[in-house]
């Protein structure tokens, strides 16, 4: 099973924010996930990214591949 850490999408219309998740890469954008690292919200200003690094440094250990998004987020978060 491929497991990667990406984005869902929540919110309104014209109002998102996102769920970083690690899910496999098999999976729907919005279903089914194995594991919620934390969250993305672009329509404040600044931005706001929280994630939980330890969680993310384990999954990334197993094997989890972060999408280039969320490599991007987890760069800001302090991970690498």
């Amino acid at each position: 099973m491929a497991v990667k850490i990406r984005l869902t999408r929540l919110g309104k219309k014209k109002q998102p924010t996102y769920r970083v998740i690690v899910a496999d890469e098999r999976s729907p954008r919005d279903g089914r996930f194995i594991d919620e690292l934390g969250f993305y919200d672009p329509t404040q200003e600044p931005s706001v990214v929280k994630i939980d690094t330890d969680k993310a440094k384990d999954w990334i250990a197993k094997g989890a591949k972060p999408t280039d998004t969320v490599a991007k987020l987890l760069k800001i978060a302090g991970l690498e």
